[in-house]
């Protein structure tokens, strides 16, 4: 029987967290962008499984980076 492995514990996949409704209208306004124009995000990714996610959501992605520190990334939630 093969081991399940968990992929959000792998070193190359980055932190993913579910946003608020509050901080979503914060990032929005910020980026003067409606919720449909940011880029989508399937929500059977497996990075995500973990959250409990629906489509609207939006999820922040924190990725390591070498020159930056820390760069910050905002995916929307869709179905199909």
């Amino acid at each position: 029987m093969a081991k399940k492995i968990d992929i959000t514990k792998h070193l190359l996949v980055p932190k993913h967290v579910l946003v608020s409704d509050s901080e979503k209208k914060k990032v929005t306004d910020t980026l003067k962008l409606s919720g449909k124009e940011l880029p989508r995000m399937l929500k059977t990714d497996p990075s995500l499984a973990d959250l409990k996610v629906k489509d609207g959501d939006v999820i922040k992605i924190i990725r390591d980076s070498k020159t930056a520190g820390k760069t910050v990334f905002y995916r929307r939630i869709i179905s199909s």
